[in-house]
């Protein structure tokens, strides 16, 4: 059997849409088996929403399509091509016309991929503890009740570090480091770095200061006070914890696999990521 493509779209990016059909009308015509996965607003952790036979993922979107379909190649541990339609730094901008044939040259082997490293996330309530799940940019554990702080116990490889009453603590890995990791006042990390960083958001009476941790180390944050917290995987709700129950975030130790095109440089790539993210 021939090797197969998915094209990962938003439900209602038409235009995305439209771009992602004609490439596989091309691809079919040639003799490329295609499938078409379109995202819809539900989006569960536990749904495989591509073909386990796939040998590559496309994404058309913006960021939230890009995580949800990385999710998906990770797991298939199989090259993600990003194509923009939104306004992140790291998708690539590819005329449709293009698509088809960039396609073709990673089927082909003749397309390079950078590997980056990202974050799995376990959630261990008092019996149970979840699969782990794969994060693109960041995890964190954040507030749920308005006006009120969540109480976050932090140990870093089984030490116990730090106390936070805050409205979060996130771990952001360094490709994430541009996105939430940044608004909240983290550093930015360069894509090399094999570590990942975590950030205390709004935090009260507490040292405010990031803390940047290698690619060995792992984190575990408990809810400690009576109102329970959210954990969020690349911005979308895993799981609700209350008191007494941990999520552990660690490196994945499987890369995620970004196809490019061409090389550009750290600082060519972070000064247009933040550009963008100062558009109107």
């Amino acid at each position: 059997m021939s090797p197969s493509v998915a094209f990962v779209v938003h439900g209602e990016r038409i235009d995305a849409r439209r771009v992602a059909e004609q490439a596989i009308a091309t691809l079919d015509a040639g003799g490329t088996l295609c499938q078409l996965a379109v995202l819809t607003k539900s989006d569960e952790f536990s749904e495989q929403i591509v073909d386990p036979s796939v040998a590559v993922v496309v994404s058309l979107g913006g960021d939230g399509t890009f995580l949800r379909a990385a999710r998906e190649a990770h797991g298939l541990d199989v090259p993600i091509l990003g194509v923009n339609f939104g306004r992140v730094g790291y998708l690539l901008d590819l005329p449709p016309s293009e698509l088809a044939p960039v396609v073709l040259g990673i089927l082909e082997g003749s397309m390079d991929f950078d590997l980056r490293y990202g974050l799995e996330a376990t959630v261990h309530h008092q019996a149970t503890i979840t699969s782990p799940v794969f994060a693109t940019n960041e995890v964190s554990v954040e507030k749920t009740v308005p006006g009120h702080v969540a109480r976050l116990h932090i140990s870093i490889d089984g030490e116990s570090f730090m106390t936070y009453s805050a409205d979060g603590v996130l771990l952001a890995t360094p490709m994430g480091s541009t996105a939430y990791n940044l608004s909240a006042g983290g550093p930015i990390l360069a894509p090399g770095i094999d570590g990942f960083v975590l950030t205390p958001v709004a935090p009260h009476f507490a040292i405010n200061r990031s803390i940047v941790l290698t690619g060995n180390q792992q984190v575990s944050l408990e809810v400690v006070g009576d109102r329970s917290a959210v954990c969020v995987v690349d911005g979308v709700s895993l799981a609700e914890v209350g008191q007494g129950d941990r999520v552990v975030v660690q490196r994945s130790s499987q890369p995620l696999k970004v196809v490019t095109l061409e090389h550009v440089g750290f600082g060519d790539r972070l000064r247009e990521n933040l550009r963008q993210g100062h558009e109107e």
